[in-house]
């Protein structure tokens, strides 16, 4: 007991067989996307030609923005498209991932009272923390070495698999140490997560502003771990010594939260927390502003990220009329039909835009659980509100605000496409044709509804059909997946307006589907006990 490390393996250990299912989604999601990734690109740019053409896209300030440093575009390789076109979304995501995997197992433990409870056993006080970052540190490690091999498969140069592998391993590295100094300053787990995806943000658009002044990488640019990684200038002229700032960076970091974790006392935050109304809004007594007010900060964030990129995706229309134009196998890798070529993409682009709105809503509903779990649910309910109306109402609140999501996302591309073409009319036709997917957006939200209502215990599985939707919509065409397989996904199921007209008979189906599962979901939240399944 006088040791502080004390019980650190066993603690590994509990953690590793608590998130076995969650570590082997992050995995296959990630690693499977790289594997499927560079085989798509292989069939759609077959020469160097094809290739050249697709470089030409990447001096577009947008697409540098949403990609990165453009590296080797005078010899547009197989290797130099999936570092400059792939490597910025393998790093954000596995970023992603370490802040929610260390929140989880440092700050989510304190809430809980649970870190407290092993501090009674013959648990060191570093132990906890310890475990959680070794932790960590393991999933990125397995996860780097398995996109390496997933490259290596595709046939890509060892060393530049490698060091994007290593790359990958040390970005998630660089932000879970992030995470584990926010963790010592609030006593939220939310609050804590939250800040760290604002210094993600942070890096990602100091990065992109960086890469917008300078192509090959600014001085900005170089203030963001981000465009560390991307900096090794993978399969192009390869240098490992950007990947030795973020691991300096970690080793700073951790060093920093060590020493706030000794300035603050168990279960608390250095940041003191804010005293509340002497008195509630009386729109809190309601089931709908209770939600909304729970949900706000992650509506607004997930609309402003969403009108974003839904602009920046519009600017890139006319760059790309020219360059599917030259390279015609371009259209099955973003989905897009025949019809007008400007329609057929914006089409396309509303498709993959109807993701992020997808993952709200699901994860939207899936907050239930968490206050369920956390006896929040419980208090909701001493007030006298019944069971069915605390969770109607809630899904009530996420499907309006998943409605003016995909408004926005409409305008925001209808903004872009009109800034780049000069079309009259794009905002208000996409923003009308945005509402098209609303029925798929349902279709995911009430799955995951129906599995909290009937089996909490696997209500995360609502995920595996967004990550479905995902892999269909950003690979299914070009790997010709059967069409039963593709139809799995509502998106896939949806007319792509505005390139096609909006069929009602998929969308009527589509819309039962969600009022069947949002009905057993309903009954089965009315059946059970609280905190039971």
């Amino acid at each position: 007991m006088r040791e502080p490390w004390a019980g650190t393996g066993q603690l590994l250990r509990l953690a590793l067989r608590r998130d076995r299912i969650r570590i082997l989604i992050w995995f296959v999601a990630i690693v499977g996307t790289v594997a499927a990734t560079v085989p798509a690109l292989e069939v759609a740019y077959p020469d160097a030609a094809a290739r050249q053409a697709r470089a030409a896209i990447l001096t577009n300030p947008s697409a540098v923005m949403m990609t990165g440093p453009a590296f080797g575009l005078d010899d547009y390789t197989l290797g130099a498209m999936v570092a400059n076109e792939l490597s910025l979304s393998l790093f954000v995501t596995v970023a992603v991932m370490s802040v929610l995997l260390t929140v989880r197992h440092t700050r989510s433990e304190e809430e809980a009272g649970r870190t407290e409870l092993l501090r009674g056993l013959p648990v060191g006080h570093y132990a906890p923390a310890t475990a959680a970052l070794v932790h960590v540190a393991g999933v990125n490690l397995v996860i780097g070495a398995g996109t390496a091999l997933a490259l290596l498969g595709g046939g890509l140069e060892v060393a530049g698999s490698a060091a994007m592998g290593l790359a990958t391993a040390v970005t998630g590295l660089v932000f879970g140490a992030v995470a584990a100094v926010t963790t010592q300053v609030t006593a939220h787990a939310r609050a804590a997560t939250g800040m760290a995806m604002v210094v993600l943000a942070a890096a990602f658009v100091a990065r992109g502003v960086g890469d917008v002044i300078d192509s090959q990488g600014s001085w900005l640019s170089w203030l963001s771990p981000l465009a560390w990684a991307q900096q090794t200038r993978l399969f192009v002229d390869l240098r490992w010594w950007p990947l030795a700032l973020s691991l300096a960076l970690t080793v700073v970091l951790l060093a920093v939260s060590v020493r706030l974790a000794r300035r603050r006392d168990l279960g608390a935050g250095l940041r003191p927390e804010r005293g509340g109304r002497a008195a509630a809004n009386p729109i809190l007594l309601s089931g709908q502003g209770l939600a909304l007010r729970l949900l706000r900060g992650t509506i607004i964030g997930w609309s402003v990220g969403l009108v974003l990129m839904a602009i920046t995706f519009g600017s890139l229309a006319n760059s790309l009329e020219d360059m599917l134009a030259e390279v015609p196998d371009l259209g099955a890798w973003i989905g897009m039909g025949g019809g007008d070529l400007i329609d057929a993409f914006a089409g396309a682009m509303l498709s993959f835009l109807v993701f992020g709105v997808g993952a709200f809503a699901v994860g939207a509903v899936l907050r239930l659980k968490t206050e369920e779990e956390g006896g929040r649910g419980e208090a909701v309910l001493a007030t006298g509100a019944s069971r069915l109306g605390w969770v109607a109402n809630w899904f009530a609140v996420v499907v309006v605000a998943s409605i003016v999501m995909l408004v926005l996302s409409g305008l925001g591309l209808g903004l872009g496409v009109q800034a780049a073409t000069g079309s009259a009319d794009a905002i208000g036709r996409l923003a009308v044709s945005s509402l098209a997917y609303l029925p798929a957006v349902l279709v995911m939200a009430a799955l995951a509804l129906a599995l909290f209502g009937l089996v909490p215990p696997l209500a995360g599985l609502a995920w595996v059909l967004v990550a479905w939707v995902v892999f269909v919509g950003w690979v299914g065409a070009l790997l010709d997946l059967p069409a039963g397989l593709m139809g799995i996904s509502p998106v896939d199921r949806t007319p792509t307006v505005p390139v096609e007209a909006a069929d009602p008979g998929p969308l009527l189906v589509l819309t039962a589907i969600a009022a069947v599962l949002t009905i057993g979901g309903l009954l089965g939240i009315r059946r059970r006990d609280i905190r039971s399944s």
